[in-house]
């Protein structure tokens, strides 16, 4: 532990060789179940919805594996570590968001869909442009959300592979691997083979972190008071970037990170709106509730879902003031360190363990991206098939097996895009970068799917108002903001083009695109209201009368 000296950065930890070994593991392994798994993926509904032959407690344990992702391991434990209670905010958002997901969407999208969000939102409209722009959300929010998942790739081969930050081209050389095993998870398994990786990733996530969190709170006698006060006292400041900033009881307290200027409180609260109303516009995590039977099964779903997340968030409290407490130099190594802030879960591993532990979380921390990405992936290719290819182009008519074949092929360019967004997204906080990806769904997805479920007065015209206007707009403002340039922690260290304020957009997005969904219904107002259809949906997703059913068990 000498490499980790007392303020110092390490160059890296562990044994690459034992951390590679161990992942290698996980991967035979999950390669089995998935060509397990290809064996009954025969039809459409088996590629995109596994048959909808999932229990509402598999689909529960896989929603939580999918929704887990690389921010809520890394990004959201280093937070914690260096920015103390406004760190657990994110945990807080990500966690109250399930109850949207709950009340207003998981049931009545299971009834009214059948493949993707685009299955709902033109269930009453005009089926080409809604479709075409509810493809296009679709594909944006999945690339916000490959991007910072393949930045977490990126910030583990930092530490853990021992191949530097200006080594582009090895480091991109494992990114690529990630993205090849992603998408033979996708191509091969299907829907089905997808879910199971990410069941089996849910429960090693769930086990690593409940094992150090226990051993943290062992170390201290089961005080959480104990590591919150060890944190505080190890911490005076924080020293980053040549700067130096008093740390210390402000850990315990909100502030640190949105509460120095007037702009960052403003800048906290959009943050907040997007994390609660992204969820529930999440296209991933839409799609998974189809590959349940009923309704029910739906509900049950979101149940277990938010148990499990509920239950992990509360350890990410004990990783994140454990890694500051107990990794020697504390916050200042974590901020320094060659994957930045997403490095404390597996510096804290390798305080507690050595080697073998920080292996173990390693290995969990790289299926947990493999998990995610392989999820967004078969739903973005699903929706650009199913929507844009089956329904636009083909206006219909198109076989099912040419369905699937293009959703394969749409997979494999996306698995590119991945990687390529893998290289350039290296060094970013993904906790923070996964919260864009919610403001995109909650700005682009969101209010038009509560106002096809909820408005009889609703048209073509509203829904793609809302679309597109709440997704160029969130886009717009992300560009134009200081999270890509002219910050300290901008994505762009070397230029400034921002004329925004605000790091997450939410706060002004959202509320546009619910207004411009109504403005557009009013200006194509001349469009008559398809009532027979508002009343069938109405019907049919409260009930569940002529939803879609299970194919194969």
């Amino acid at each position: 532990m000498d490499h980790l000296a007392q303020g110092s950065a390490p160059a890296s930890v562990g044994n690459p060789l034992l951390n590679i070994s161990i992942f290698a593991a996980f991967v035979v392994v999950t390669l089995v179940v998935v060509f397990q798994a290809s064996r009954t993926t025969k039809t459409a509904s088996d590629y995109y919805a596994a048959g909808r032959s999932f229990t509402g407690a598999q689909n529960g344990i896989a929603i939580s594996g999918d929704y887990l992702s690389a921010a809520s391991f890394l990004g959201i434990a280093g937070a914690i570590a260096v920015t103390g209670y406004d760190g657990f905010l994110y945990s807080v958002g990500f966690l109250v968001a399930w109850l949207v997901a709950l009340l207003l969407v998981a049931e009545l999208l299971r009834n009214t869909g059948k493949y993707t969000m685009g299955d709902v939102l033109s269930f009453r409209m005009r089926q080409r442009p809604v479709r075409a722009a509810a493809a296009t959300s679709t594909l944006v929010v999945s690339f916000f959300y490959l991007f910072a998942q393949m930045a977490g790739a990126g910030a583990l081969i930092a530490l853990l592979l021992k191949i530097p930050n200006t080594n582009i081209v090895g480091q991109g050389a494992v990114i690529a691997i990630v993205g090849v095993l992603m998408i033979v998870y996708v191509l091969v398994g299907g829907m089905r083979g997808t879910t199971w990786v990410q069941i089996i990733k849910a429960a090693l996530l769930l086990v690593s972190t409940a094992l150090i969190t226990l051993w943290v709170l062992a170390l201290f006698g089961f005080s959480l008071s104990a590591v919150l006060g060890q944190a505080v006292s190890a911490n005076p400041v924080l020293e980053t970037a040549g700067q130096t900033k008093p740390l210390g009881e402000k850990l315990l307290g909100p502030g640190l990170q949105y509460g120095a200027t007037a702009t960052a409180k403003i800048d906290f609260i959009s943050l907040a709106l997007a994390l609660v109303l992204g969820t529930a516009g999440l296209p991933h995590i839409l799609m998974r509730f189809y590959t349940v039977p009923s309704a029910k099964e739906a509900r049950r779903s979101v149940v277990w879902a938010i148990w499990l997340i509920g239950i992990f968030y509360l350890f990410t409290l004990v990783l994140g003031y454990g890694a500051a407490a107990l990794v020697p130099g504390g916050a200042t190594t974590i901020a320094n360190a060659p994957g930045r802030t997403n490095s404390a879960a597996p510096l804290l591993a390798y305080v507690l363990g050595g080697e073998v532990l920080l292996g173990f979380i390693s290995a969990v921390a790289f299926a947990t991206i493999l998990a995610v990405v392989a999820g967004l992936t078969i739903t973005a290719s699903a929706s650009f098939a199913h929507d844009v290819y089956a329904n636009v182009i083909k206006h219909g008519e198109a076989p099912p097996d040419s369905e699937v074949r293009v959703a394969r092929i749409t997979a494999v360019v996306i698995g590119v895009i991945a990687i390529a967004a893998g290289i350039l997204a290296r060094n970013q906080n993904i906790a923070f970068l996964v919260a864009l990806a919610f403001a995109v769904a909650a700005s682009a997805n969101l209010p038009t799917i509560l106002y096809t479920l909820f408005w009889k007065r609703f048209n073509t015209t509203g829904a793609l108002w809302s679309i597109y206007g709440g997704l160029a707009s969130c886009v717009l403002l992300i560009i134009f903001s200081p999270a890509v340039s002219g910050s300290p922690t901008a994505m762009l260290k070397d230029v400034d083009f921002h004329v925004f304020p605000l790091a997450n957009p939410g706060l002004v997005s959202i509320p546009l695109s619910f207004l411009l969904g109504v403005i557009g219904t009013y200006v194509g107002g001349r469009q008559p209201v398809d009532e027979a259809k508002f009343a069938e949906m109405e019907v049919r997703s409260l009930t569940g009368a002529g939803a879609e059913k299970a194919t194969s068990h």
